[in-house]
């Protein structure tokens, strides 16, 4: 074994085996423009907190942001607020939601429904069952990592779980 440092990057694999697991430094940035596109981003914001005072639609700008709590789980058990965003939206529905302003809502699944090519309707599927439909003329989504990283209270658990962390 050499005494010598290691000059190269420590790469993805390597860090596997040294921590158990590979822990991003950059932030997340992704793009969506397609239903494939959309179901990256579903994945990385499953079990994301957020408030309906998060959710904002700018109607004359055409676009609808969410900023939320996601639950990094690239990162092995930290959270990150971020941003999703969707641009060229249309109308903006909402169905079984709390109207309280401060009331935690979970996020299970963003998905897509196709309408009228490139459009369609994003679906923001919700614990309990409240949705939020963007009626969306082409599909245009970003999401962005804002934040720092902290360490979460411990790992999401739905209600066939044992519990963990809660909105």
């Amino acid at each position: 074994m050499s005494t010598e440092a290691r000059s190269e990057e420590v790469l993805p694999d390597e860090m596997l085996e040294i921590t158990g697991h590979v822990v991003p430094s950059d932030p997340l940035r992704l793009l969506a423009e397609d239903g494939e596109d959309l179901q990256i981003i579903s994945a990385a914001l499953q079990d994301a907190i957020l408030r309906p005072v998060d959710i904002r639609w700018e109607k004359a700008s055409r676009r609808v942001t969410v900023t939320l709590s996601r639950f990094c789980w690239e990162c092995g058990g930290e959270r990150v607020r971020s941003a999703l965003q969707f641009g060229d939206v249309e109308a903006v529905q909402s169905r079984d939601l709390p109207r309280a302003p401060d009331a935690p809502l979970l996020l299970l699944a963003v998905g897509f429904q196709p309408g009228e090519a490139p459009g369609g309707d994003v679906i923001l599927m919700f614990a309990g069952g409240g949705d939020m439909r963007i009626r969306v003329e082409c599909l245009d989504a970003v999401l962005v990592d804002l934040s720092e990283r902290w360490p979460a209270s411990g790992e999401p658990a739905h209600d066939d779980e044992p519990r963990g962390e809660q909105p």
